[in-house]
């Protein structure tokens, strides 16, 4: 902002940010879906912006409140901004590596962990775990050297291509303009339980890894 300070913003589970005049039945409480209502501020928009210039205004809602609204101050930082690993897009295989080398836990379980690489959520650790032919459950001191370097590739695959088409609509997200991504029409495992592995055509298998739900093919990934 002019002043220096940083308004910090994560969308949590089911936040959306988007513009006033956004149209989409995904901004409408289920009730509303049905009929040609457009968006009006309801009790689960929690930040209203106003710009100066008189432009659109912008909008923060969130239906069950995981996301978060933050003002830093200039100069100042933010516990959870310092606790975060390299950026997900900038990471390579050797940050992976590093931290998968001595640790037991599954490697889907680190490759969730922001605190090693940040911004690979579940739908890309999925997708990226399929691309580099590993399976989730794979302990992590039992990743090689190179299937990091794939995994790490793979999940810059996956979230650049997502950023190219918009992002993944599944429940809640909305672009600014309030239109759908559709990243959600390209997934290989994510959500694929029962269909054909795009590679093999062996039915995905879903399980649970700490709590996440994961997709993955009993065939292809190892």
């Amino acid at each position: 902002m002019d002043s220096g300070a940083t308004l910090l913003l994560h969308l949590g589970m089911t936040g959306q940010l988007f513009g006033e005049g956004a149209t989409s039945k995904r901004l409408l409480r289920a009730a509303e879906r049905g009929g040609n209502a457009g968006f009006s501020p309801d009790l689960h928009t929690h930040l209203q912006l106003e710009f100066e210039d008189g432009g659109p205004r912008v909008f923060f809602r969130d239906v069950r409140k995981f996301g978060k609204v933050l003002l830093v101050g200039a100069g100042k930082s933010d516990a959870r901004l310092d606790k975060l690993g390299i950026d997900a897009l900038k990471a390579e295989g050797e940050h992976l590596w590093e931290a998968a080398r001595a640790r037991k836990i599954p490697i889907k379980t680190l490759l969730l962990d922001q605190g090693v690489i940040a911004g690979i959520g579940n739908i890309y650790a999925d997708e990226a775990l399929f691309l580099a032919e590993v399976r989730p459950t794979r302990p992590s001191n039992k990743v090689t050297r190179q299937e990091c370097i794939a995994l790490v590739a793979g999940a810059q695959q996956v979230m650049r291509r997502s950023i190219q088409t918009g992002g993944s609509s599944i429940s809640d997200y909305v672009n600014p303009d309030g239109s759908d991504g559709g990243y959600q029409n390209e997934r290989r495992v994510y959500g694929r339980e029962g269909e054909p592995c795009p590679s093999c055509r062996s039915p995905i298998v879903r399980i649970v890894i700490a709590t996440r739900g994961s997709c993955y093919c009993p065939h292809c990934q190892r």
